[in-house]
């Protein structure tokens, strides 16, 4: 019955066969939600924490923490409520959670000012401007797999990557003409 068909059908059909193995392969590594309570990092991503956990924003995570939990109000790096008091172009850090990425934390920096400290007088200056610097950083997405009829929702990781402020720095304010 297959041969009897015309080739171009016959090649659809094959095409239509391989797309559809192709979708059903790409969320092989479903995990349910009780899965995923009872191990924190699933298995498809094992082989990439290592390169995550190099990432700066995860390293800082930690660091954060600490200072969050310590009760010295000026922490060991002259920072005073997140901000680096020391530094040109000053920024606070914080963590960002999401429970639907992986790494499920990391740090952001946030511009504390508009200008940039002036390091011979110690005071803010508007001839510069604090900007943003940001990192390309891959991150894990979970996402919802396609109903498989047990009723039962399940989620799969798939790699993405999003920017992350990670410091500021001083840049020459844009004029117009």
């Amino acid at each position: 019955p297959f041969t009897s068909l015309s080739w171009p059908l016959q090649w659809s059909l094959l095409v239509a066969l391989l797309c559809l193995a192709w979708a059903d392969a790409k969320h092989v590594g479903c995990f349910t939600t009780e899965e995923l309570a009872n191990d924190p990092i699933p298995a498809q991503l094992r082989n990439w924490v290592p390169l995550l956990q190099h990432q700066d924003c995860v390293q800082l995570v930690p660091f954060l923490q600490s200072e969050q939990n310590s009760r010295d109000p000026t922490p060991v790096h002259q920072e005073k409520h997140g901000i680096l008091l020391t530094a040109p172009f000053p920024s606070i850090h914080s963590i960002d959670e999401d429970e639907n990425r992986f790494p499920r934390q990391l740090a952001f920096a946030r511009c504390s000012c508009k200008g940039c400290i002036d390091t011979k007088y110690g005071r803010e200056t508007t001839n510069l401007n604090s900007v943003e610097v940001k990192q390309r950083t891959m991150v894990f997405r979970r996402k919802a797999c396609p109903p498989n009829g047990s009723g039962v929702e399940r989620f799969f990781f798939e790699k993405e990557y999003v920017e992350v402020p990670v410091a500021c720095t001083c840049a020459v304010p844009r004029y117009r003409n």
